[in-house]
């Protein structure tokens, strides 16, 4: 059962829409809109999911293959994503990826979100890449009145977007998907501070390499996991992971979390250095409030 809505009025919440993708074996998008723009191949508003493609890593159940094995060092890091395989090409051609720096906003009304997010039993998984959350397809969001359920939701440390040049010590990402294949990710910046009890239900059932999945017979509620200010950045982009498709609408959350110093070296303790590099903006813009 769903739990109380929480409202984000415009300019509310990092949010990116990703509108199909994949993770190595994924298909790159097409025909995708993001929420409240206008596409020039489709109607308005509708984004319809070829089922014959392949689905992006961040929906399977349990880990499937790559199409080629990446890291985020060496031989395999991200500046040869686009080298291992013709299916994660965007990641050196495309010119809509991300995480990027978030400098120049464009001032801009952006449309309300809200939370119909509630609690789910504990499915944390290590896939080598990052630690995430499996949620059991209870929880949404909408956003301009079209309604995404949460997928899942993970962790990078350091952040991989940046504010001005800078990075955060951790971001968290919501992965959302509508009845129609639509992607929406939410990104939460997480700043070292004071310790976060909200955490907890997380932080005390982290997977390891040896112990890659922790089911529990315990809930977490991503909306506690979340800051009270409304504010967000908004821009197309892609997924931060390969095969990096683009056409993702990301909103970040303005207002960052805090975890404390202890916090953040339990998650690094399991896995660090799980960012991308920023990438160029090109023609693109952010909207939203002041960076400053």
């Amino acid at each position: 059962m769903i739990r109380d809505r929480l409202s984000y009025s415009p300019c509310g919440i990092l949010c990116l829409i990703i509108l199909q993708a994949g993770c190595g074996d994924a298909p790159p998008a097409s025909n995708v809109t993001p929420v409240g723009e206008t596409s020039t191949t489709s109607p308005a508003g509708v984004v319809t999911e070829n089922v014959d493609e392949p689905v992006h890593c961040y929906f399977h159940k349990e880990e499937q293959p790559h199409a080629a094995e990446w890291a985020y060092d060496g031989a395999k890091g991200p500046e040869h994503w686009g080298d291992l395989s013709p299916e994660y090409l965007l990641a050196k051609t495309g010119r809509r990826q991300s995480p990027i720096d978030i400098v120049a906003v464009e001032s801009a009304s952006l449309p309300a979100i809200e939370f119909g997010y509630g609690p789910s039993m504990i499915d944390l998984v290590y896939n080598g890449h990052t630690v995430k959350e499996v949620e059991d397809h209870e929880s949404s969001m909408t956003v301009a009145g079209k309604r995404f359920v949460l997928q899942q939701f993970h962790f990078h440390s350091p952040s991989e977007h940046t504010v001005n040049g800078r990075h955060s010590a951790m971001e968290m990402h919501l992965v959302h998907k509508s009845d129609d294949g639509t992607i929406a990710v939410i990104g939460v910046l997480i700043e070292q501070g004071a310790d976060n009890p909200a955490f907890d239900q997380v932080w005390n059932y982290l997977p390891s390499a040896e112990n890659r999945e922790r089911k529990e017979s315990i809930t977490i509620d991503a909306a506690t996991l979340l800051p009270t200010a409304p504010n967000y950045y908004r821009y197309t982009g892609s997924f931060t992971t390969p095969p990096c498709t683009e056409e993702v609408l990301w909103m970040l959350l303005k207002t960052p979390v805090e975890l404390s110093e202890h916090q953040i070296t339990t998650f690094r303790k399991i896995i660090d250095g799980n960012n991308r590099p920023v990438q160029p903006l090109n023609e693109r813009t952010v909207a939203g409030p002041a960076t400053r």
